[in-house]
């Protein structure tokens, strides 16, 4: 036979899209256009930023805020009030970074984005109008704590474009925090206190009199409402398929017999414990000497040295 010679070809099964899904929406879209798609990386590229901007802003005036507050009896003191400031963002980020993660693996990335925008947009306003000591922690706690959104940003950056565009797309999400790690200071250094700054353009008696530090966290806020509305535009890509095939419902079997032989095995894999270890050093050091201790170094008249 004349086939005889020949080596058996393999035929490739054509992908199944389903009706109403918006994951294989975004997956059709992938495998008719080949480019990359640079709308959706620039929503990346804003997102991330908007998320790194309230942490830095408020590195230039967090001394002058605290001491503002009239909560430290001493000058010494404004250090030790200014770290629970600092922190309190970040606890709230570290209590519900997880849940946030099965959040968006349940009802898409979308709606976690958007949430942790409003966050954004919601409580670093409060933030800018503190009064009171409290008032400034329990908005950096609630601002932590609902803007969710660095780990789904991420698995939304792969889900978004085709294999050979991933590494571009998890790179921007580096380099916009970067960035934003830049431009919060600068705003937060340029825009606080403005009424001492700016006379000519903020009167006294106007409300950035009032609220010294409400400049900077308003510009942050309304860029966060321009990025809120541009959101509407933006796809999901989480797969909620409305019927399943035999092979999905064979996978499915054989997930949840594995699922709990997995989140055992998981902590004992030392590569990925050891990379999870280092990260978390690597973030204390950054966030140890970034956020308070720089600022805080530069004016305060007490310096502990180790």
């Amino acid at each position: 036979m004349a086939g005889d010679g020949e080596a058996p070809s393999l035929e490739r099964k054509p992908r199944v899209y389903f009706d109403g899904c918006p994951g294989c929406a975004v997956e059709r879209r992938k495998a008719e256009n080949s480019g990359v798609p640079y709308w959706q990386f620039f929503h990346i590229w804003i997102i991330i930023l908007v998320s790194c901007l309230p942490i830095s802003l408020l590195f230039p005036f967090i001394y002058f805020m605290i001491r503002d507050l009239h909560i430290a009896k001493r000058v010494e003191d404004i250090g030790f009030y200014a770290g629970f400031v600092g922190a309190s963002y970040m606890l709230g980020r570290a209590l519900t970074s997880t849940c946030w993660g099965i959040v968006a693996d349940r009802i898409g990335r979308k709606p976690v984005i958007i949430i942790g925008i409003v966050a954004t947009l919601v409580f670093n306003t409060l933030f800018g109008l503190s009064l009171h000591y409290w008032m400034a922690i329990a908005t950096r706690f609630l601002l932590g704590s609902l803007n969710g959104l660095l780990g789904p940003i991420r698995a939304y950056a792969v889900e978004i474009c085709r294999t050979e565009h991933q590494a571009i797309g998890l790179s921007l999400v580096s380099t916009s925090w970067a960035i934003g790690l830049i431009i919060g200071p600068a705003i937060g250094g340029y825009l606080a206190q403005p009424t001492e700054k700016y006379p000519n353009v903020f009167p006294v008696n106007s409300i950035f009199g009032r609220f010294p530090y409400f400049l900077p966290c308003l510009c942050v806020s309304l860029l966060c409402l321009i990025i809120l509305i541009s959101c509407i535009w933006l796809p999901e890509t989480l797969h909620k398929h409305k019927q399943e095939t035999k092979d999905d419902q064979t996978k499915e079997s054989v997930k949840q017999h594995s699922s709990s032989t997995t989140k055992r095995v998981l902590f004992k894999n030392w590569p990925l414990m050891s990379s999870i270890i280092l990260f978390c050093l690597t973030s204390f050091d950054d966030m140890a000497y970034t956020e308070v201790c720089l600022p805080i170094l530069l004016k305060t008249l007490r310096i502990f040295y180790c």
